[in-house]
């Protein structure tokens, strides 16, 4: 049940934040990244500094991160498989042997058929999730956002103890 409140809190906050349709979608383009490859990893702490440092909403980031997270563990089979094919192809081989003899790169995880299957698919996807999560926001905004937060149940999320808590650390 705690769960579940807190996905419809995120899911009320990144809707509802004084952000732009679009900083919302960009903030949920770049948690779907997060969602989407491996958490562990070292691209993700870009994400990360991207998401505090660029001006988008992180409400929408955590929302694409809970949104994108189960998908990306169903999609695993499928990212493995890609990133097997591309690590396995012929022309990639010396630019894979010079990458891991850098300094840095190997720690990147690079030749993690996971991981680099699921960057790819991530890339793949970027684009359209930003577009579509974009449209959502604003037509939500257009049509239901005034409806919503004047139903009870938005009511009795945004009265909950966890939903004044993060208000209190909110910076406005």
């Amino acid at each position: 049940m705690l769960v579940l409140l807190k996905f419809l809190q995120s899911l009320v906050k990144a809707l509802h934040t004084e952000g732009t349709p679009g900083q919302v979608a960009l903030g949920m383009t770049l948690g779907a990244a997060l969602g989407l490859t491996p958490l562990m990893s070292l691209h993700n702490l870009l994400i990360v500094a991207a998401i505090f440092l660029l001006n988008v909403s992180v409400p929408g980031a955590v929302l694409g991160l809970t949104i994108f997270t189960p998908l990306g563990f169903i999609l695993d089979p499928v990212f493995d498989r890609i990133g097997l094919v591309i690590l396995e192809a012929t022309p990639f081989q010396g630019l894979w042997t010079t990458l891991y003899n850098e300094p840095v790169v190997p720690f990147s995880n690079f030749n993690n058929s996971v991981l680099l299957g699921s960057i790819i698919g991530y890339v793949a996807l970027a684009v359209p999730i930003f577009f579509a999560a974009r449209f959502g926001v604003a037509r939500y905004r257009a049509t239901l956002g005034a409806r919503v937060q004047r139903s009870k149940w938005y009511k009795a999320i945004t009265a909950s103890k966890v939903y004044n808590v993060y208000r209190l650390f909110r910076p406005e």
